[in-house]
């Protein structure tokens, strides 16, 4: 959750205003981190999620066990359709996807495959 908090502050809104911050926890244990990263091309933006998986991939990274959304939304923001299919590409129907604010420590919980049902998968 610290590591999703932080980078947050690194995301680069302009046009929505709307920081993001997202760490996923990889099959061996290490956290990547990711924000989001607007573009005046709207559809060009990266997610925070996508980010942080982009990076636990470029790190060596085959599976994703969890991962921390940030936002200031109430309530709490949930990962958009894109970032839900590539989440579930790297994470298991049952990996968590715990959802919290950018202070305290409530947080909601849901599982890959409860924001995803049926997902496209090979």
């Amino acid at each position: 959750m610290s590591a999703a908090r932080a980078v947050r502050t690194c995301a680069h809104a302009p046009y929505s205003r709307f920081r993001v911050g997202a760490a996923v926890i990889d099959e061996s244990g290490k956290i990547h981190a990711g924000c989001n990263v607007e573009n005046a091309s709207y559809g060009l933006t990266i997610c925070a999620e996508r980010s942080a998986i982009a990076v636990a991939v470029a790190a060596g990274a085959q599976r994703i066990l969890g991962v921390v959304v940030i936002t200031d939304a109430n309530p709490f923001g949930t990962p958009c359709g894109a970032c839900r299919q590539v989440l579930a590409e790297f994470a298991d129907d049952d990996a968590l996807v715990v959802l919290a604010g950018p202070r305290g420590a409530t947080t909601v919980a849901h599982t890959v495959g409860e924001l995803l049902p049926h997902a496209f998968r090979l």
